[in-house]
């Protein structure tokens, strides 16, 4: 029975993976990161120490780590280089070593952010060149040469736009805002998709079964602006609550927001390879909104130890 150690499991995707753990008996789950989270057992590992990685890889008899860890808040990423580098690029270079050194496997989750420098009109593939605007991008980018450089077994997912009922993100932002504010402004000059946390970590429990080394891009399927993921939020959450009043959601341009970071115009992920490769049938967007807020608004998931 394989060992599985997810990182940063109080976050989005490490909240999911708890679900799984819930009801998935084939492996032996271990749920790490630096912070407590309520009703839940998590061990502390800080994955930027070598030694404490080693030793808990070791002393768990680890096959299989899933990095769910990184420093993902893009626009403070450009004030604090060195805490950006130190967990998106220094920290996998380390577990890909201590990895390494057990003949594991190491599951790395990375983001459309490698793009967006060039402007693009079609889906950005594996293969395509890396084109990051900022330091998220960037040192995330470096991140995955890191994994490949040191020589173990890995796959790295790249993913966009990620939410789900856990933590802070844009779903669980806009239900708050629609239902509070008279106005709403969101941008419709960036495009890409929606990713639902729970199809991602389902995604890597089919590669976990029989993993097949390199790069691959994973999203739901479909495309759409962040206006029109906005309005589809609006609609979806209108069938669990009677609000009353809510949000005039307005499409504006990115230039409206300053930011000190440029962020990717055309960010949709081609996703042939992964469907492919595993035989993956990737839900739509819309339908994968559907199900998340359901689960938000029914109050159906649970976080347990």
């Amino acid at each position: 029975m394989k060992r599985l150690l997810i990182t940063g499991a109080n976050g989005q995707l490490g909240n999911e993976f708890r679900q799984i753990a819930r009801w998935n008996k084939d492996y032996i789950f271990f749920f790490t990161d630096v912070t407590e989270q309520k009703n839940c057992h998590t061990d502390y590992l800080d994955i930027t120490d070598k030694d404490a990685v080693y030793n808990y890889v070791r002393s768990n008899d680890i096959d299989v780590i899933v990095n769910c860890a990184a420093y993902t808040n893009v626009e403070a990423a450009e004030d604090n280089l060195d805490l950006a580098k130190k967990l998106n690029t220094d920290a996998p270079e380390i577990l890909a070593k201590v990895i390494k050194s057990v003949d594991g496997l190491l599951i790395h989750i990375s983001t459309d952010y490698v793009f967006g420098k060039e402007p693009y009109n079609k889906p950005c593939k594996e293969d395509q060149e890396g084109t990051p605007t900022g330091v998220y991008g960037f040192t995330k980018l470096n991140g995955e040469t890191n994994i490949i450089n040191s020589g173990c077994k890995y796959v790295i997912v790249r993913t966009s736009w990620l939410y789900s009922e856990f933590c802070k993100n844009f779903f669980k932002t806009m239900v708050d805002l629609i239902a509070s504010k008279d106005e709403l402004k969101v941008v419709f000059d960036q495009v890409g998709t929606p990713t639902y946390a729970f199809d991602l970590a389902s995604a890597i429990m089919y590669i976990i079964y029989e993993p097949v080394q390199g790069i691959y891009n994973y999203s739901n399927e479909g495309v759409c602006s962040w206006y029109d993921f906005t309005c589809a939020i609006r609609d979806v959450m209108m069938k669990y609550r009677d609000y009353g009043k809510i949000a005039n959601i307005i499409p504006c341009h990115s230039d409206e927001f300053p930011s000190k970071v440029t962020r990717p115009s055309y960010s949709v992920l081609d996703k042939t390879k992964i469907k492919e490769t595993y035989d993956l049938r990737i839900p739509h967007w819309y339908d994968s909104l559907e199900n998340c807020a359901h689960y938000y608004f029914e109050d159906y998931i649970t976080i347990e130890g």
